[in-house]
């Protein structure tokens, strides 16, 4: 038997002079192992053999990857299942099948252990908490985490049983409902690997503990194992942990998220019991979850459409890939300064420009502030961040930009202001450079004009704080070229963001659809529901802050000023929000509240104290006597959007139908529950959308009439 190599579609399994198996886990096709129903096939022939062979001792189970370990399910499998239908007892079934695998593998009585070699999540964590020992490489691409509450799943192959069973209910729920990973020494810290070592050694350690002190027993299958921390909830301390977590996810969730309470269940009911009932508990659960809409609308459009536009799925085949180097940033304000920041931690070499000396190095003090909080949170290290400083040059002279691939010009919304940049710009950038716009209302066609080169003018339109969000939306003008296009792209990619294409339009996708929120919460002003109900009915429908704060934020100054640019630019009537105009002219011209940046708006911001509603609304908007339901106020937040989105697919405004589900997931907050807009019209499906937004017409205005050809669909 010595010396015995057997290969199967996903993993090898050989058996050395010691009687020590290696299984060596390498799914054909993939860049990193995923646990597919093929993978899990083999997983079970290959631990029946290792139990059933007398001559083997224990065994080694690794990844012939250098990507990593084993990055759990793939979502791609059960988007397709789900698309198909699936019962919950069905999904169940699934959960039930890798359970049944890994409890064989601890309970078979053969030592088994985990050579990490990098990045295990999901069901590549369950995996080796399966084991009976784990080494994990100190690389820094290694990672542990249970992520599957972010796609609104639980982990459904043991780990809402083992891992608070390892490290305690206090400790594990934070991971479970969290989803977060953790890297190496806080995974040694935390008890969720034995060992870490240098990356060349994970298997030398992990075969050291087979052959000198194995054991083939988990902790909790001895007896007498009690849960660390204790299980009982009459214990105060774990009293206090599931107390703390359910007053968490309940605000957090707002009972739109099923997963983080079905995760609490698990570890409740399964802790104060055996590992085989909790496991049971978990599975039923799972299929629940998985069978259910939410988690399919997450997979969708966090993870699948995602990674499709991640990976640049739609990007033109010509010309080749554009790699920026030098990359031109004309304004040090905050959206200038953020670009700025961003592309020089991705490699490039960043030339900031401002009309003063002092701006420009005002900026790149900012972003020096930005590294330091980084370096002093263990984010990065005192040399990563010199280097990113090294990167970025500040001036105020154009001559600066020569060699440049690309140039975002992020100053103030003035088309001459803009127009000026554009002209200085092109005067010194190389024939074959990209012209970009930061601009968030102005047409792209428009400001295209100023270029002596319209083909190679885009629209980059960046969100706030460009370091934190992961979107940018990208605008084709009448003359963009597909080659301008393509690369744009590429520069996105290259700043590990995530791009959305849309056609030039009036407010673009983004602000087009975002603008309906603040503006429908400021009409309910009017209409006199009172303002404390109508910011909690905006959280309660999943979105992070209410109508008026945002309204605060983006500033009532402005938006009045681009209703005034409306006016002034004879827009067609279609592309005119007017619905809280008159909130927002009362607000700016008699109560003189404009924004949160001026102290004053529809909040008050007292120095060194929380913000709080401003008490003067209820004389300047009087309350009805009868208010509304928080259901009405949500299906009114949540349907002016998805509307408004379904006009942009009628103009073609979308040039990818995804690209809407997640531009308005990731750069104007609509909740993650829905999917994204158009996912919402679909989860609500489409005959009952349009029968409800007819509703809403009658009682509140026409601006909820689905359009005809919405009826048609």
């Amino acid at each position: 038997m010595n010396n015995m190599k057997r290969a199967t579609t996903c993993l090898t399994l050989t058996v050395d002079e010691d009687g020590l198996a290696t299984i060596t886990i390498d799914v054909p096709g993939r860049s990193m192992n995923v646990l597919t129903s093929e993978l899990t096939r083999d997983l079970q022939t290959a631990v029946e053999r290792i139990a059933d062979d007398p001559d083997i001792k224990g065994a080694l189970i690794t990844s012939g990857k250098s990507s990593g370990f084993l990055a759990g399910a793939d979502l791609k499998d059960f988007k397709e299942i789900i698309d198909h239908g699936i019962t919950p007892q069905a999904a169940a079934d699934i959960s039930t099948e890798t359970s049944r695998l890994f409890r064989r593998m601890e309970t078979c009585g053969k030592p088994f252990a985990a050579a990490i070699n990098g990045l295990a999540l999901g069901g590549g964590l369950e995996l080796c908490l399966a084991c009976h020992y784990r080494v994990l490489s100190e690389h820094g691409a290694s990672r542990l985490g249970l992520p599957e509450v972010k796609v609104g799943l639980l982990p459904g192959a043991g780990g809402t049983q083992r891992l608070p069973r390892l490290v305690g209910v206090a400790s594990s729920l934070p991971l479970l409902l969290e989803g977060r990973s953790l890297e190496p020494s806080t995974a040694l810290k935390a008890g969720l690997v034995h060992e870490v070592v240098e990356h060349e050694s994970v298997r030398e350690a992990a075969r050291r503990w087979l052959l000198t002190e194995p054991s083939a027993e988990q902790p909790w299958d001895r007896k007498g194992f009690r849960v660390p921390g204790g299980a009982d909830s009459s214990d105060p301390h774990v009293f206090q942990a599931f107390a703390s977590a359910i007053a968490r996810t309940t605000a957090e969730s707002r009972g739109n998220y099923p997963a983080p309470l079905a995760i609490l269940s698990c570890v409740y009911e399964g802790v104060r019991l055996g590992i085989e009932a909790g496991l049971r508990i978990e599975s039923k659960r799972f299929g629940t979850l998985l069978s259910g809409p939410v988690a399919r609308n997450m997979i969708s459009t966090l993870f699948i459409n995602k990674e499709a536009a991640d990976k640049l799925a739609n990007r033109p085949a010509d010309p080749a890939k554009l790699k920026v180097q030098r990359l031109g940033i004309i304004g040090a304000g905050m959206m200038g300064t953020g670009i700025a920041q961003v592309a020089a931690c991705a490699g490039m070499q960043a030339i900031l420009i401002d009309v003063s000396q002092e701006q420009a190095d005002a900026a790149k003090e900012r972003i020096a502030a930005a590294l330091a909080k980084e370096v002093r949170r263990g984010k990065r290290s005192d040399t990563d961040k010199d280097a990113i400083l090294a990167r970025i040059t500040t001036t105020t002279q154009y001559d600066a930009l020569q060699g440049a691939e690309l140039v975002v010009e992020a100053v103030s919304e003035d088309r001459s202001i803009k127009a000026s940049v554009t002209s200085q710009c092109e005067a010194v950038l190389p024939e074959n450079a990209i012209m970009a716009s930061n601009t968030s209302t102005l047409a792209i066609s428009g400001l295209a004009k100023a270029s002596c080169r319209p083909d190679q003018f885009i629209g980059l339109h960046f969100f706030s704080p460009v370091d934190k969000m992961p979107l940018v939306e990208m605008i084709v003008g009448k003359e963009t070229s597909e080659a301008t296009r393509a690369r744009a792209m590429d520069f996105v990619a290259q700043l590990r963001k995530t791009p959305i294409v849309i056609k030039d339009s009036p407010g673009f996708f983004t602000s087009r659809v975002f603008m309906n929120f603040p503006h429908e919460g400021m009409k309910m002003l009017e209409e006199g529901v009172d303002p404390v109900l109508i910011e909690n009915a905006a959280r309660a429908a999943g979105f992070k802050v209410g109508p008026l704060e945002v309204a605060d934020e983006v500033t009532l100054s402005l938006m009045q000023s681009i209703l005034h640019h409306q006016d002034k630019d004879e827009l067609p009537e279609r592309y005119r929000l007017r619905t809280g105009r008159r909130v927002i002219d009362r607000m700016v011209d008699e109560l003189d509240r404009p924004s949160r940046r001026a102290g004053a708006g529809f909040y008050d911001y007292p120095e060194g104290q929380e913000k709080r509603l401003w008490s003067g609304l209820a004389e300047a908007f009087p309350r009805s006597e009868k208010q509304p339901s928080v259901a009405t106020l949500k299906q009114r937040f949540l349907y002016i959007m998805a509307l408004e989105t379904a006009r942009c697919l009628e103009e073609g405004i979308l040039m990818n139908p995804a690209d809407a589900d997640i531009g308005s997931i990731l750069g104007i907050g609509y909740p993650a529950w829905t999917g994204g807009t158009l996912s919402f019209i679909e989860m609500e499906g489409l005959p009952d959308f349009v029968e409800r937004s007819r509703e809403l017409a009658e009682r509140f205005h026409d601006r909820f009439l689905p359009s005809e050809w919405l009826v048609e669909q």
